[in-house]
């Protein structure tokens, strides 16, 4: 039998939710006594945190583990995890033998065990999506940082045609109440000052009796708690109750994301997204109505199958009717075994390049356009991060955007800064008691 590892390396890929399992992941190892490395090449014990939502996802997992080959031949012990685990299963070990052990999403919390049997030689697989949380079996959490991330609810019934996230995360859970506020309150005891409550469908979050907005209501009661941020919705679940929310609690900040993938309601019907481009703008307007500075960023994809130019001028239209603070944006992604991938007219790569280059270009205008709007307002910032320049530090806004600013303010602390310049994708500021000397 082989030692257990002594150090691990945990490295996660794509959305916000793998970024949380990767923190869970690492302070479950940190719990079995081993020790963090930032060299992934010298640890003992690597872990690959797969996302699987984009084309060729998977070969870029097993280009990864490939590249853990020490020049000497050795290699550390591999775990594949994540999306791209539970898709692959078994097949991960087929395709690499240097894959040690294949974790699925649902079931990291046995990864200590997994540790020893791959240890001792064997080859374990877990993608078992059990009933009980893997939550229950999680170490307390140890974050310090200013920011934190929070799971409330995992999985995804709406089965969006284009999309491997029902099928790699399982059916949507809600986190009981009590867990998740026993969770935020020790993540403000560490530190955190800011918590963002994270699902495939956030605001699909219920206890049977209420929704996220109670939800929110409660977390924003948690002292030191001075704000919330919450992603990914869908428009379906967004009830008058929430947008309410973003009026009546001041810890909940003026951000929205909500994905609506395309302009066109004959593409939003082939990808079964249950909502209409008017009933989405509709949404926007009473969020806006609940609180007039909120900032609404999105997701679009480009080039669906069967998409036509009069459809993609349907996606542009709505980008202008909402102004977009920021949003993120793809060209549509095969994924085998959705309906999508063998729908007939597949839109060329040409066009899609093409047309995400223009989506890409309108999004930026309305994107500079909102930050150009605070320039000279007085905002606060809670500081996340060192800048570049020797005095710089870096914060957000309420609204997500990232001020550079000189400070002696460490990071974990709210400075009060008058925004000077706007840049494409952050902000230049003062601090308010140097604009008012």
């Amino acid at each position: 039998m082989t030692d257990l590892p002594k150090t691990y390396h945990v490295k996660s890929f794509g959305c916000q939710m793998n970024v949380y399992d990767g923190e869970r992941m690492a302070e479950l190892l940190g719990a079995q006594g081993m020790t963090a490395t930032a060299d992934a090449s010298a640890a003992d014990l690597v872990v690959l945190n797969t996302c699987h939502i984009r084309e060729k996802a998977a070969d870029r997992a097993y280009s990864d583990v490939g590249r853990l080959r020490r020049d000497d031949g050795s290699k550390p012990l591999i775990a594949l995890a994540g999306c791209v685990a539970q898709a692959e299963g078994e097949e991960a070990k087929r395709r690499s033998k240097m894959i040690d052990m294949v974790v699925g999403p649902q079931a990291y919390h046995r990864l200590p065990e997994m540790v020893a049997a791959a240890a001792s030689g064997q080859r374990p697989v877990d993608t078992d999506m059990p009933a009980i949380s893997k939550f229950d079996a999680l170490p307390a959490r140890r974050r310090t940082g200013p920011s934190a991330f929070l799971t409330v609810q995992e999985g995804c019934d709406k089965f969006c045609t284009y999309c491997v996230v029902p099928y790699t995360r399982g059916a949507e859970i809600s986190r009981p109440a009590s867990d998740i506020i026993a969770e935020a309150e020790a993540l403000a005891i560490s530190g955190a000052r800011e918590i963002t409550l994270l699902g495939q469908n956030v605001n699909a979050w219920s206890d049977g009796s209420s929704g996220l907005d109670t939800l929110i209501r409660r977390i924003a009661r948690i002292s030191g708690v001075e704000r919330i941020r919450y992603m990914t919705s869908h428009p379906t679940d967004m009830t008058e109750a929430l947008i309410t929310a973003h009026g009546e609690v001041p810890e909940l900040m003026p951000y929205l994301h909500l994905p609506v993938q395309a302009g066109s309601d004959r593409i939003l019907k082939a990808m079964n997204r249950s909502h209409t481009a008017a009933s989405y703008v509709s949404i926007i307007e009473q969020a806006r109505r609940a609180r007039a500075d909120i900032a609404i960023s999105g997701d679009f994809i480009v080039g669906f199958p069967g998409e036509t130019e009069e459809d993609f001028e349907a996606t542009l239209s709505i980008i202008d009717k909402v102004r977009y603070a920021a949003a993120y944006s793809f060209k549509y992604s095969p994924r085998p075994g959705t309906p999508a991938a063998s729908m007939p007219d597949q839109v060329p790569p040409q066009v899609m390049d093409e047309r995400l280059q223009r989506l890409q270009a309108r999004l930026a205008v309305h994107s500079l356009a909102f930050n150009q709007a605070t320039v000279g307002k007085a905002t606060r910032i809670l500081i996340d991060r060192k800048g570049r320049l020797p005095g710089q530090m870096i914060g957000k806004t309420p609204w997500l955007q990232s001020v550079f600013v000189e400070t002696s303010a460490a990071i974990g602390e709210m400075v009060d800064v008058v925004t000077t310049a706007a840049l494409p994708n952050s902000l230049a500021g003062v601090l308010a008691t140097a604009k008012a000397a």
